[in-house]
């Protein structure tokens, strides 16, 4: 019977998926995103519904359902195109400036030099109005002008007077998938290497957790959670290739490879920069071989770039911590509270440095992934980013220690996205944080002041002692 109810759970989920997808987005005008919201709290809530009543399960059923929940709602994501980021728009267009043999840190895509590889699904001919004026239309076609002539140009892309912004592993893979299917294909090729990164994801976590002794129901934090459906899939956010590459380098390193461990840890670096993140919680033991291979592996992926861009290999990194309101501290919903303008840069700095020091010092190195979940959870909570699919890179420390309560991060996260409101950022915040602080309380319950004080602290409950939920 529970297996019968997670399966309909999990198609529902799936169905409110596909829905979601083909009928909100944040790009129509005039749009109302309460129904989009209401939407992505039901998919929430299915997923909680699934994830709970999965602990009655047993046996082989637990790993087909995670996988087939896995497959069937990642399935579901790819029936519309993007509906709350147009970052892939840009991703498609890098990789098809690299597939012409053209450093992508070399120009904007409103240059001129560029126009014979513009493909029409991603900059449109301006249509004639009944005035004779001629304007760009679209739900997703932006305005702008072409930077040597002036004209008008209309454009799929976010940002096309600047240079990109990623590092070269991301500009490597924009690339592979260009090359495999050429520039006229539209969303769909970036879509489908999501939906297969993220089940292979899910593959991961299963054999890593089996050969752990870990639950492997946790894993269905990972595979059936709304987050990876719209961001790694329906929005195909690059930081789902850095989430492979984190968890393959995870892997490696408890299992004392430590070499190799760093070279993929650098490769994640080297494609969305926040996997760094989870790097001190791999440097307990043997972390210099951990630290000089992931240096090695990335300042080798940006050789190519810097001898054909030089210093434009930065693209528009400085001008996006500025827009971004890292530089002068508006953009920390709740250190700004406490700290405003530009001390609060220096306070999530310290913030940051004390936490990822305290990681290295209570870390247990076979078991580094609580030392990441709090790594990575706490500068999500500090820096606030209004864009939920930098939480990505947490689900799959929270699959690995169980630790569901993390879970309000991509949620708080997920709701500044889609309702943009400081106040309402700020309860969402900080509600995560009473949330975090008092079920760790609980589970260090009773030997709390000894667990505080001593190293391995990171260490998960017995396999036979863990429950989902």
């Amino acid at each position: 019977m529970r297996i019968a109810v997670v399966s309909l759970l999990l198609a529902a989920s799936a169905a409110l998926t596909a829905f979601s997808v083909l009928a909100y987005d944040l790009f129509k005008p005039g749009r109302d995103t309460v129904p989009l919201v209401l939407c992505t709290a039901g998919l929430w809530l299915l997923f909680a519904l699934a994830v709970l009543l999965l602990r009655g399960v047993r046996g082989r059923a637990v790993v087909v359902l995670v996988l087939a929940g896995s497959v069937g709602i990642g399935a579901a994501a790819m029936v519309g195109p993007p509906n709350t980021s147009t970052d892939s728009a840009r991703y498609a267009w890098d990789g098809i400036v690299s597939t012409a043999g053209i450093s992508p840190y070399a120009y904007t895509p409103a240059d001129d030099r560029l126009d014979a590889l513009r493909p029409d699904w991603l900059f449109p001919a301006p249509e004639l109005t009944e005035s004779g004026k001629r304007e760009c239309v679209g739900e997703r076609i932006q305005t702008a002008q072409k930077t040597e002539s002036g004209d008008l140009l209309c454009s799929a892309l976010n940002r096309t007077g600047v240079p990109t912004i990623y590092p070269p592993a991301a500009e490597i893979y924009f690339a592979g998938v260009r090359a495999l299917t050429g520039p006229n294909a539209e969303y769909w090729p970036l879509q489908l290497t999501g939906l297969l990164l993220s089940v292979g994801t899910t593959g991961m976590l299963l054999v890593g957790m089996r050969r752990r002794g870990i639950d492997q129901r946790f894993a269905a934090l990972w595979a059936w959670c709304p987050l990876v459906a719209t961001e790694a899939i329906t929005n195909s956010h690059v930081d789902m290739l850095g989430v492979v590459f984190t968890l393959a380098a995870v892997f490696l390193v408890t299992g004392r490879r430590y070499w190799s461990g760093g070279f993929v840890l650098g490769a994640a670096i080297a494609t969305k920069l926040i996997p760094v993140l989870a790097a001190p919680a791999m440097l307990r033991r043997q972390g210099w071989k951990v630290t000089v291979g992931a240096v090695a592996t990335f300042l080798i992926l940006y050789v190519p770039y810097v001898l054909s861009t030089g210093i434009g290999v930065l693209g528009y990194l400085p001008g996006y911590l500025s827009e971004e309101g890292y530089e002068d501290g508006t953009r920390f919903a709740l250190i700004s509270l406490i700290a405003p303008g530009g001390s609060a840069v220096i306070v999530a700095a310290v913030l940051l440095a004390v936490i990822a020091v305290l990681v290295i010092w209570k870390t247990d190195p076979d078991q580094p992934w609580l030392g990441q979940l709090v790594m990575i959870g706490s500068a999500l909570l500090i820096l606030s980013p209004r864009y939920s699919w930098y939480a990505l890179l947490l689900l799959p420390f929270i699959a690995l220690s169980g630790r569901w309560e993390w879970l309000l991060v991509p949620m708080a996260l997920t709701l500044r996205l889609l309702v943009p409101s400081i106040p309402l950022t700020r309860v969402a915040i900080a509600t995560a944080i009473v949330v975090i602080v008092v079920m760790s309380i609980h589970r260090a319950r009773p030997g709390i002041a000894q667990r505080v004080l001593r190293p391995g602290w990171s260490k998960v409950p017995e396999p036979g002692d863990q429950t989902v939920g």
